[in-house]
């Protein structure tokens, strides 16, 4: 019973955000904080690299929410646009905020250590990107109307790249890919799927740099990653 008060939390944290998702986690029309004209989705065949080029295109200088106000770059993601195994973070820190690129600080180099010391993958052979696109202020949580304005862009990029597995890293990431309220903690360990496309929660790499115990369940994470690559 001791998990039931940060449940609680997090379902008062996120009932607005989830109240708007339909049961595909698209906004309702009248609620889209996204333009009006949306990218249109790539044609069988299409070149990954020229529809991500249009949906950074689509996202411009985005002042879609109160985050434009405070941020330095647009941090839109970055790597293979063909890739099978596609990483998506939370928001953008300090680093990141400078380069425009995600997941170049601290926890960055972490990941960099997870993906090619681990899972023994170039870095450049996989896409990562974040659930925000800007950074929020003081690195705080995501706030559901920021969710909500950066959603069409994360899911429009998951569309064009169509990874084989996606890794959420982190309690928003993990949220979002699979549509509930339940803490990192215990969506962690299992599989899951969005749209059709395997979803394996894990820790933040800023977690761990915290608590490096919990590394022990990160690579018994990446494990299953492994696993699913090679079906």
């Amino acid at each position: 019973m001791s998990d039931l008060p940060d449940l609680l939390a997090d379902l008062r944290e996120h009932a607005r955000y989830y109240a708007t998702l339909s049961d595909l986690g698209l906004p309702p029309r009248a609620a889209a904080a996204a333009p009006a004209e949306p990218v249109e989705a790539p044609a069988a065949g299409a070149d990954a690299g020229a529809e991500l080029k249009a949906v950074r295109e689509w996202v411009g200088d985005c002042q879609r929410c109160k985050l434009a106000g405070g941020r330095r770059n647009i941090v839109f993601g970055q790597g293979n646009p063909n890739a099978r195994l596609m990483f998506v973070g939370e928001a953008p820190g300090s680093e990141e905020d400078v380069q425009g690129l995600a997941f170049v600080g601290r926890a960055g180099q972490l990941l960099t250590d997870i993906i090619e010391k681990g899972l023994k993958i170039p870095r450049k052979d996989v896409f990562i990107v974040n659930v925000l696109k800007c950074r929020p202020p003081e690195n705080r949580n995501p706030e559901p109307d920021e969710i909500m304005a950066c959603q069409p862009f994360l899911e429009k990029q998951i569309e064009v790249i169509r990874p084989t597995v996606i890794v959420g890293l982190g309690k928003f990431a993990g949220q979002w890919l699979l549509k509930t309220a339940e803490p990192i903690s215990r969506i962690r360990g299992r599989v899951g799927d969005y749209k059709g496309i395997k979803v394996v929660p894990t820790y933040h790499p800023a977690f761990l740099l915290r608590n490096p115990s919990a590394k022990k369940e990160v690579w018994e994470d990446m494990k299953v990653v492994l696993s699913l690559l090679a079906e």
